[in-house]
């Protein structure tokens, strides 16, 4: 692991990817196979799957897919995607693997659980969870975060 700025830490919050990404942006998703289920308005998307969003990239071996319904039980829009397995979330530069992942659509969060590992170029970073706001390109680590932090700044 290498050295993280001070700064970043000082301010509480880290950046994270290059661009700030707009949840209301198409999805696009690509798997091997998919699972509708009418009754509860979900589909499960598996193996190798891909959701593209503007800039940012998930991929995990597993993404469930809960959609909005309205008054009249018509699907309105994406709730909310749910990744396991192998998650990995790329924006920029910046890279953040976990076991698991719930993206928000309309809060624009990503909050990503269990053996989180950041990197951002030669900076990593290790926790519990991360949470990714979209929409402010800022993230924030909690439950036992560590990393190597070099006075030098080398």
């Amino acid at each position: 692991m290498s050295s993280l700025p001070s700064a970043s830490l000082a301010q509480g919050s880290i950046a994270f990817g290059s661009v700030k990404t707009d949840p209301s942006a198409p999805v696009e998703v690509s798997a091997e196979n998919l699972e509708v289920n009418q009754n509860d308005g979900s589909a499960e998307f598996t193996g190798d799957v891909v959701i593209i969003q503007g800039e940012m990239r998930l991929s995990a071996a597993l993404v469930r897919v809960v959609y909005k319904t309205g008054d009249d039980a018509q699907r309105t829009g994406i709730k909310s995607l749910n990744a396991k397995g192998a998650v990995i979330l790329v924006n920029g530069n910046d890279a953040a693997e976990a076991d698991e992942a719930e993206y928000d659509i309309d809060s624009g969060t990503i909050v990503m659980r269990g053996n989180v590992l950041l990197n951002q170029g030669d900076a990593t970073l290790t926790s519990n969870q991360l949470i990714v706001d979209l929409r402010s390109g800022t993230a924030k680590m909690a439950g036992r975060v560590k990393t190597i932090l070099s006075p030098s700044g080398n």
